[in-house]
């Protein structure tokens, strides 16, 4: 198993960036695949954006030329640097990695983007 710490979400204006982190209990090159999700309020959780070990990126429309998903393996972290941000981008922000051990989320992270 994998224990994933998400930080630094918050409230934030629209137009405003905040940058997110998943810290993993392991070195993200055993790491697969670590993705970010959002849970809107009262909406379905929603895949984000995605990085693979080999460092290959991928986002929904919603958030691309805004949002970068990046991976520092000297302190096991994967980030994701949002800018841009809109009132529509609010929710619980989750990492969730796919490893040998299986898949593994955090606990979330809340970002909340006023108008």
């Amino acid at each position: 198993q994998v224990h994933l710490v998400e930080s630094g979400g918050g409230l934030v204006q629209a137009g405003g960036s905040l940058r997110l982190s998943c810290a993993a209990s392991t070195s993200i090159s055993n790491l697969f695949l670590v993705e970010w999700y959002r849970q809107p309020p009262g909406e379905q959780r929603e895949l984000v954006a995605g990085i693979t070990d080999d460092g290959r990126t991928n986002y929904v429309g919603s958030v691309k030329d805004r949002f970068t998903i990046s991976g520092d393996a000297f302190k096991n972290t994967v980030y994701l640097q949002m800018n841009s941000l809109k009132p529509e981008d609010t929710g619980t922000y989750y990492c969730k990695s796919n490893s040998r051990w299986g898949y593994d989320w955090g606990q979330g992270t809340q970002v909340t983007v006023g108008t």
